[in-house]
């Protein structure tokens, strides 16, 4: 039976090195080959120029590169890019581009399909099937990069881990790709520039305070009084909204840093003076700032957007309690690349 090769890009630089000196060359040539990797994000060794064929040829005979590949493109008519990225077992992810006249930002997948069960977003019909490695997210913003450069003429400047998946239930692989991202080794971009956002899960969110993520972290709350919040999100019965308060202040204390919330106004679901004087109360917790998002519908016609005047409640109460509030205007809808639709429709 043929003997299956190994992913390159599993391994360190340390075990490139000692695999190169097990066979008898210098270890200097598993830095060359890891900078290729994630300094260059090469997919090919015969691309590898700096070292011989014959190295390049033991390379091939011992390993491969799974990288990701963007099998379709599709472009709005506001400019926003989705990708449809097929992942080397066959699966697919979306990941999309949002460009503004100043800058360029990346919205990644963590999972294939999401471990959660929000109510009015696409991604959770689809259920997880697996996680994203490490490299595989860190494809997903080397395409978006290049892209950014051919159709921006500007470098990507953020990145949100926004899209499919459930990104601290896929903890492990996440942060080596925010260390990828970020190192000197990989693409050099500042954590300062990088959101995580989850639903909220509150022994994750502790973790990510105890190992002094630098990275910013936004949480899509859509509600702060439990009984309506778990029905749309029902995973909050198990992680309700005290435990998640309980967190994000062990995150502040760690940390130091505000949190960001998503917020999308649902007519008769969450629009009421009750509803908003909940969040003013949740947002007192720790400092923090509200993005109030306009919904995308998802098909099933059981949530609709709040109307102008609800929306325009949440924001004046926000304010008249000096809590910094946005309005967030969805991109990419008219090719479901706005945020809840990405769902492999193609």
């Amino acid at each position: 039976m043929k003997a299956t090769k190994k992913d390159i890009r599993a391994l360190s630089k340390k075990d490139l090195q000692d695999f190169f000196v097990s066979q008898g060359k210098k270890a200097f040539r598993g830095t060359q080959v890891y900078e290729w990797l994630w300094q260059k994000s090469c997919y090919n060794f015969n691309e590898m120029t700096n070292i011989s064929k014959e190295i390049r040829a033991m390379l091939d005979a011992n390993f491969v590169i799974n990288n990701i590949e963007v099998d379709t493109m599709q472009r709005s008519q506001d400019g926003t890019i989705k990708n449809a990225v097929k992942l080397h077992d066959g699966f697919t992810v979306e990941s999309v581009l949002i460009p503004t006249y100043s800058r360029t930002t990346a919205c990644v997948s963590s999972q294939v399909g999401c471990s959660l069960d929000c109510k009015f977003c696409a991604t959770a019909q689809l259920k997880r099937l697996r996680n994203l490695n490490a490299d595989e997210i860190y494809d997903q913003v080397v395409a978006i990069d290049r892209e950014s450069r051919l159709y921006n003429n500007m470098p990507l400047s953020n990145i949100v881990y926004m899209g499919m998946g459930e990104p601290l239930m896929n903890y492990n692989n996440v942060l080596k790709s925010v260390e990828k991202i970020t190192s000197p080794e990989g693409l050099g971009m500042s954590p300062k520039r990088i959101t995580l956002s989850t639903s909220g899960v509150p022994k994750m969110i502790k973790k990510l305070a105890d190992d002094q993520v630098k990275f910013n972290l936004a949480v899509s709350l859509h509600s702060a009084r439990n009984q309506v919040r778990t029905q749309i999100m029902p995973f909050n019965a198990k992680f309700p909204l005290e435990d998640l308060a309980e967190s994000l202040e062990y995150w502040y204390q760690k940390t130091g840093k505000a949190v960001t919330y998503e917020y999308i106004v649902w007519d008769g679901i969450n629009d009421s003076r009750e509803d908003i004087s909940a969040l003013i109360e949740f947002c007192k917790i720790i400092p923090c700032k509200v993005n109030l998002i306009e919904y995308n519908p998802i098909d099933d016609g059981v949530f609709k957007q709040g109307s102008d005047a609800s929306v325009a409640q949440y924001k004046n109460a926000l304010e008249a309690n000096r809590i910094t509030v946005t309005l967030r205007h969805s991109r990419g809808k008219d090719i479901d690349a706005a945020c809840g639709q990405l769902a492999n429709k193609h």
